[in-house]
C-alpha cells in the first residue's frame, strides 16, 4: 500500500469518528454485508444519514457452518435486551440450514450454528437468504427465507430445482423454532424478501421475482407480518436486480437498496409510501466490492469502537 492509500484511509477513518462523534443521534445506520465468492466473512459499511456509506475495514466473522461454508446474505438485527443476533446463507445446495451467531458489540461472537430451519422437508434443495425482523407485539423474532421444493408447487417458467416460494419461522430465544411455513406464495419463483413495519397493521414486503424473465423486484402489503399478503406491485427495477434492504434516512424517506449486479454496482429506489417511487441511484454511496446484506440500527458507541478496532486490520 502507498504513502498516499494509507494516508487517504487514515483521513476517512478520522473524519467518520469525528463525524459519529458530533452525531446527536443514539443510533447509526449499519449495512452487513460481504464480498464474493462469500468465502471470507462478514463486513460492514456504515452511514450517518441512511444515504452516504463508508466501509469499514476487515472481516468480522469468519464462516464456519454449513456443507459449503459461505457467508451470504448476512442479516443483522439488535433485539430488545441489546443482543445482535445474525443470520446467513451456507450453501448454495444440498443444505437445509441456516447460519446463525449472537454478538453484544458487534466484534466478538458466538460460536456459529447451523440451524437446520427445514429439516421438516427431505426434498428441499436449498435455503437462500435468511432475513430477520422483530414482531414488537407478539414479541419474537421472524426468520424469512426462499427454498425450493421440487414439484411442490405449479413449475411455472421456471425448472422444477429454482422454482422458489417464501417461507418463515418463528423464535423468542433461537434455540426453539416453530415450524417452517408459508409466508407468501405469488404463484412463481420468489426469493430475497424483506419485511418492513410502516404502522400498526401495515406492514410492506419487498422481493425479487426470480424467475427468469424479470429478475427484478416488487412489493404487497398485509396487516400482518405473518400475511396474508396481496397482490404485487408492477415491477420496480430493471432485470437483474436482487438482494433489497429497506433504511429510512434521516430524509424521512424510505430508500430501498438493492444490488444491480448486472452492472457491477448499487442501485436505489426512495418512497414514502411504497406505492410512488423515485429512482434513487445517483443520490447513494456504496463502497465498491460490497455486496447485499441487510440495513440495521446500532449504538453509536458501539460502532465508533468498531471503526477503532478496525485500524487493527490493515
Amino acid at each position: 500500500m502507498t504513502f498516499i492509500q494509507t494516508y487517504t484511509k487514515q483521513i476517512i477513518k478520522l473524519s467518520l469518528l469525528a463525524l459519529l462523534s458530533s452525531c446527536g443521534c443514539e443510533k447509526v445506520y449499519m449495512y452487513s454485508g460481504f464480498n464474493e465468492p462469500a468465502t471470507d466473512g462478514l463486513r460492514y459499511i456504515t452511514s450517518n444519514d441512511g444515504i452516504n456509506w463508508t466501509s469499514i475495514n476487515g472481516t468480522w466473522l469468519k464462516p464456519q457452518v454449513g456443507k459449503q461454508k459461505v457467508m451470504r446474505d448476512p442479516s443483522i438485527i439488535q433485539g430488545p435486551d441489546g443482543t445482535f443476533h445474525f443470520v446467513w446463507t451456507t450453501s448454495w445446495r444440498h443444505d437445509n440450514t441456516i447460519g446463525y451467531a449472537s454478538s453484544k458489540d458487534l466484534i466478538n461472537w458466538s460460536e456459529q450454528r447451523a440451524i437446520p430451519v427445514m429439516k421438516s422437508e427431505k426434498d428441499v434443495v436449498n435455503v437462500w437468504a435468511p432475513e430477520l425482523f422483530y414482531d414488537d407485539e407478539k414479541e419474537q423474532f421472524v426468520i424469512v427465507w426462499a427454498s425450493c421444493i421440487p414439484g411442490r408447487y405449479p413449475r411455472g417458467v421456471e425448472d422444477e430445482k429454482n422454482n422458489h416460494r417464501l417461507y418463515y419461522s418463528t423464535t423468542k430465544d433461537f434455540n426453539t423454532f416453530s415450524k417452517p411455513k408459508i409466508i407468501y406464495d405469488p404463484g412463481f419463483s420468489s426469493i430475497d424478501a424483506t419485511i418492513v413495519k410502516l404502522a400498526k397493521k401495515k406492514y410492506v414486503m419487498v422481493l425479487k421475482d426470480n424467475t427468469r424473465p424479470a429478475r427484478n423486484l416488487r412489493v404487497a402489503f398485509a396487516s400482518s407480518p405473518y400475511g396474508p399478503y396481496g397482490e404485487l406491485s408492477d415491477s420496480l427495477t430493471h432485470k437483474l436486480t436482487e438482494g433489497p434492504t429497506v433504511s429510512k434516512a434521516i430524509n424521512g424517506y424510505y430508500y430501498i437498496y438493492y444490488d444491480d449486479y448486472n452492472y457491477n454496482r448499487f442501485g436505489a429506489l426512495k418512497t414514502k409510501d411504497f406505492k410512488t417511487f423515485t429512482d434513487a441511484t445517483s443520490e447513494i454511496h456504496v463502497p465498491a466490492l460490497h455486496k447485499h446484506g441487510t440495513v440495521f440500527m446500532a449504538p453509536k458507541k458501539i460502532v465508533k469502537k468498531l471503526i477503532e478496532d478496525s485500524k487493527k486490520k490493515r
